[in-house]
């Protein structure tokens, strides 16, 4: 080749070959520029069917305009031989690199995070690369990632399969689904990138074999050896998106490379700040464990608040314990009442242990049975069952989560027993109204929030030590404000107040930290508080879901979207089932306009619970953002429908749908029926607002934007990022607001 003019390229020298072809440098005469040619291997030039797919795949690949992605010239052939023209890149190919040094941690996660950027791109428009390795991948000269051979391995794939019947490929860069012949999609992808991580990291592959039926097995069966033996100083945090990266059920995996790269970009931010923890070297991952609801057998039905409140409490104590991943509240409880396989909850939920037991009590006697059940097998670990006084309750739950950390061969370092056992009050009649208060406020109604807030302030009168039952009144005053069912100016200084009060008493108490740092994005509109007292919470409970949730949505509205998706994710993993946390993170892939994805992970959501408003409320303003309309219309109508009707919230989602799809006699029919329900009670002015973008009346909304202001409407803290604010951004007007709220310099 080299020496001749293929059309009008001048071939000019061999680059390199591999399975797919020769590659060689070419100059394109007509417009001056260096190009690469990669020319296929000669046994596929007489298959006509094999060129007819290749030239498809190739112009499939060549519409993927990425700064990622080596961008495709021309398809074409010589002497009947096909060719690809793409562009060419000084650089050095991933493989070499890892050959020649010890990569930093940034270099790796920014490595990585570029490749999931080229990917998603590839993702989108439904193309899988198939063969994702670091011989694909080459770094030029600025430090930019370029992804090579777009399209190529499906057709490797079809014409090696139909000629040897073998499995094609780099096979230790395979995902199990692809090693054993069955259909992929871009989640193979991702087991491939995971792989690459872990070479990266440690220069070894993490599945090896002498030969490929030995390579096929192990990276179906086994488990690779965790990065820290072969790198010590390896974050925690990388040990885990590896491992999930490279989950053998494509279901576990990363479902989306741009969540992948969520959790790498929030990896590097803490890496930059010094805060990540270094790996300890293990053996296996961490022991995992689910406390279910403890069943009632007292003749009294009213006790079940009892039940779950023991239950609860073990939760809390044992999510001290470092190095235990414990399933939070709302997906350990989602099994009550359901008589599942012991084996099928542990799938659900992602652990290898699992809690239950029963409490029948009578007069001032208990018999408490509890029992700790391997997954795997079924059978039991530890059982006991305690005959005791009523009294005696604190101490049961101690010998329980004691007897479970003694059972999973964990050490309890520091202080961890110590939280293990700590008691926020020695009076049991505080204690069972705290957990009548908790039983009522998780039923997430208007009527249950009131009903907790009295059982709440109740046991403050029998122990007004108690903080985590100002901490229950904090997250009662919290939502009743969130949910418009009370005024901000009213709701949220009582939650404040008892915030802080908790934290008087407490300063170590997760739950009021995170209650306060809500507060003061909510309400306050201090971001540097709310974001220290978030990330105070998860430092004193990093297995508390909820603070990962609210710090998700904070993060959202600063419009850091990649680090909220990231903690979102985080939230999830804690609360796989848990409804307002899968809601949440379909609520931040809107802020980051990911209108798909945003729209799958709520269809998800409502999976857990189709009966849940406020999945469908974001729906709703998903299709209007896609010019849906009937669609966002209807889901707002099943939202209202759902609501009895009678929430304001709904209402004037509805009347927002309308303006914005140009339906405006209803728009403003809607406007006429808000003011009216305004001389009654609470109606947000940001979403009256909202209403007069869509009518293209901008007086009128910035009018009504800075009555939310005056009033302080939580909603606008999402005055940054809301997709429906587009159209007014460019008003000097809404720059000086984001000053005023400190969204913006």
């Amino acid at each position: 080749m080299i020496g001749k003019t293929i059309s009008h390229y001048k071939v000019l020298e061999k680059l390199g070959e591999g399975g797919m072809g020769e590659v060689y440098l070419a100059q394109d005469t007509k417009l001056n520029r260096w190009v690469a040619l990669k020319f296929l291997p000669a046994q596929y030039a007489s298959d006509e069917e094999f060129k007819m797919r290749f030239k498809r795949e190739a112009q499939a690949a060549a519409a993927l305009n990425h700064p990622n992605i080596i961008t495709i010239h021309e398809v074409s052939e010589y002497e009947s031989r096909p060719y690809i023209c793409m562009e060419y890149v000084e650089g050095e190919l991933l493989k070499d690199l890892i050959a020649e040094k010890d990569l930093s941690i940034g270099k790796v996660t920014d490595i990585a995070m570029q490749t999931c950027e080229g990917l998603a791109k590839a993702h989108q428009a439904g193309i899988v690369h198939r063969d994702v390795k670091p011989q694909n991948i080459l770094i030029d000269r600025d430090g930019r990632v370029r992804i090579l051979d777009f399209g190529l391995a499906k057709l490797r794939r079809d014409a090696m399969l139909t000629r040897t019947g073998s499995t094609v490929g780099t096979v230790a860069y395979m995902s199990p689904e692809q090693a054993q012949g069955e259909k992929v999609d871009h989640r193979s992808d991702i087991f491939s990138l995971g792989v690459v991580l872990y070479e990266m990291i440690t220069g070894q592959l993490p599945f090896k074999g002498e030969h490929e039926a030995a390579l096929v097995y192990s990276i179906v069966n086994e488990n690779p050896e965790p990065l820290a033996r072969y790198k010590s100083d390896v974050p925690g945090e990388l040990q885990r998106i590896v491992e999930k990266g490279m989950e053998k059920n494509r279901e576990m995996r990363y479902q989306h490379v741009d969540d992948l790269r969520a959790d790498l970009s929030k990896l590097r931010e803490e890496v930059k700040s010094g805060v990540t923890k270094t790996l300890v070297t293990r053996a296996k991952s961490s022991p995992s464990i689910a406390v279910l609801p403890f069943t009632n057998l007292s003749a009294d039905k009213e006790q079940e608040y009892f039940c779950d409140g023991m239950a609860e409490e073990i939760i809390n104590a044992l999510t001290h314990v470092e190095d235990l991943r414990v399933v939070a509240r709302t997906s350990a409880f989602a099994f009550k009442y359901k008589r599942e396989d012991i084996r099928e909850i542990g799938r659900k939920l992602k652990v290898e242990t699992l809690l239950e037991g029963s409490v029948r009590k009578a007069g001032n006697r208990l018999r408490i049975s509890a029992q700790l059940i391997n997954v795997a097998d079924g059978y039991h670990l530890w059982s006991e069952r305690y005959d005791r006084d009523m009294e005696d309750v604190f101490a049961i739950q101690d010998e329980i989560s004691l007897a479970i950390v003694d059972k999973l061969k964990l050490k309890l370092l520091g202080g961890e027993k110590a939280k293990l056992v700590k008691r926020h009050t020695e009076d049991l009649g505080a204690y069972n109204l705290y957990l009548k208060g908790r039983y009522f406020w998780n039923k997430r109604t208007e009527q249950g929030y009131q009903k907790a807030l009295e059982y709440s302030q109740q046991a403050i009168e029998r122990d007004p030590t108690y903080a985590l039952a100002y901490a229950g009144i904090a997250d009662c005053y919290d939502l009743l404000g969130w949910y418009d069912y009370l005024p901000p100016e009213e709701a949220f200084p009582r939650a404040k107040a008892a915030a802080e009060k908790a934290l008087e008493m407490d300063e170590t108490l997760a739950e009021a930290n995170a209650s306060l740092g809500w507060i003061s994005a909510n309400y306050d509109w201090d971001w540097l508080a709310a974001e220290s007292k978030y990330k105070r919470a998860i430092e004193l409970n990093p297995s508390y879901a909820t603070v990962h949730q609210w710090y998700a949505e904070y993060l959202s509205y600063m419009g850091r979207h990649d680090e909220s998706i990231a903690e979102a994710k985080r939230a999830q993993e804690l609360d796989p089932l848990s409804i307002i946390i899968n809601n949440d993170l379909g609520q931040v892939l809107y802020y980051a306009r990911q209108y798909d994805r945003a729209i799958e992970q709520l269809q998800k959501a409502l999976e857990l619970d189709p009966d849940f408003i406020i999945a469908h409320f974001f729906l709703a303003f998903l299709y209007a953002q896609k010019a849906m309309y009937g669609e966002a219309i209807a889901e707002v109508q099943k939202a209202m429908n759902l609501s009895g009707g009678g929430d304001l919230l709904m209402v004037a989602q509805l009347g927002t749908i309308y303006s914005s799809s140009g339906r405006r006699d209803e728009a403003k029919k809607v406007l006429d029926e808000l003011y009216e329900l305004s001389k009654q009670r609470y109606v947000s002015p940001f979403y009256i607002a909202l209403i007069y973008v869509g009518l293209r009346q901008k007086n009128q909304a910035f009018e009504w934007l800075e009555k939310a202001y005056e009033e302080r409407d939580h909603w606008l803290e999402t005055l940054k990022v809301h997709p429906m604010l587009d159209s007014v951004r460019s008003d000097p007007r809404f720059t000086a607001l984001l000053k005023k709220m400190g969204l913006e310099k």
